[in-house]
């Protein structure tokens, strides 16, 4: 919502302890989200086939449909009886100035979930992305992939901090692939005590994001790669850049790409998101997405990643 005055012309210094505030706002614009869902979205649109694993409210019906338009698999969302789907809700006043709610709702049964009954019915999953949601859900997700022997990523970010130092070990440690941004990765070494390079002993390859400044990739093995960001036509809404990001290299995972390609299929799509509002707004077409790839880091990644993409 876009509120077209200034909150701080309500808001008085004395008065703070007893704040009855309502604002008259202007715009009301409803998106799509969650990390879960962007990231299933964006892999599906490259041809891949992402399984969502979550808990939402009945209010998802519509939602659904959306994402299984779009190449992903719903069926093992679970429907709270009596929460609604999590949602974020924010106002935003002529400075920038923001209000805003997280109503979690039924993300906080997503520990009912089972991955091992999951991988059980559909014969075994190659990958499973633990993202931000209930930590202690987190953390039952974690020990099923190590107990099932399923790689697994570890992706805490805006769960990180909410978790302990124990916390932060009992989903980082295992994880072949680690995501997180600069201020993450600080973190992570804080909650943990882990030096830098000791995180590494602890995880395959670590994928650090950093903004304008593109993506580092290291590994314990000596693994050093730093991709630079693809060029973007206009920058809009960064909302949901970091699940496209991963959208893309996740999907090159998939089709056996290495880690810098997986990057770079990544930083294109983080750049289609950057350029329109909403998170899963953009239309991706293939042909131009490898052309833009070409532009972006060469007609070697095109070709590599143009064989899989026309599939």
């Amino acid at each position: 919502m876009t509120f077209p005055g200034l909150f701080n012309d309500s808001l008085m210094a004395d008065q703070l302890h007893n704040v009855s505030l309502s604002f008259l706002v202007d715009d009301l614009q409803i998106r799509r989200g969650g990390v879960a869902a962007n990231i299933s979205f964006g892999m599906g649109v490259l041809g891949g086939t992402p399984i969502l694993v979550a808990a939402v409210g009945s209010d998802f019906i519509e939602y659904q449909t959306w994402l299984e338009s779009h190449g992903v698999d719903c069926d093992y969302v679970r429907i709270s009886q009596t929460a609604h789907t999590a949602r974020f809700m924010c106002t935003t006043d002529q400075e920038q100035n923001q209000i805003a709610s997280f109503y979690p709702g039924a993300m906080s049964e997503s520990i009912q979930l089972d991955l091992v009954k999951i991988s059980e019915k559909v014969g075994g999953v190659d990958l499973v992305l633990i993202g931000a949601d209930d930590p202690d859900a987190m953390r039952k997700h974690t020990v099923a992939c190590k107990s099932l022997g399923i790689p697994f990523v570890s992706d805490p970010s805006q769960q990180l901090p909410r978790l302990d130092g124990q916390q932060t070990i009992d989903v980082v440690d295992g994880a072949k692939y680690l995501f997180n941004n600069e201020y993450e990765a600080n973190l992570i070494e804080q909650r943990t005590g882990w030096t830098a390079d000791e995180v590494l002993d602890h995880v395959g390859i670590r994928i650090t994001t950093m903004g304008s400044k593109g993506a580092r990739i290291t590994s314990r093995d000596g693994l050093d790669i730093s991709i630079s960001v693809a060029q973007e036509k206009a920058i809009k809404d960064p909302t949901g850049v970091g699940d496209a990001f991963r959208a893309g290299f996740l999907t090159g995972l998939g089709w056996g790409l290495s880690p810098q390609r997986c990057a770079e299929v990544g930083s294109l799509l983080a750049t289609y998101v950057i350029e329109t509002i909403g998170t899963q707004e953009y239309i991706l077409d293939k042909s131009e997405f490898i052309s833009r790839l070409e532009q972006a880091y060469g007609s070697e990644c095109a070709q590599d990643v143009a064989s899989h993409l026309g599939k």
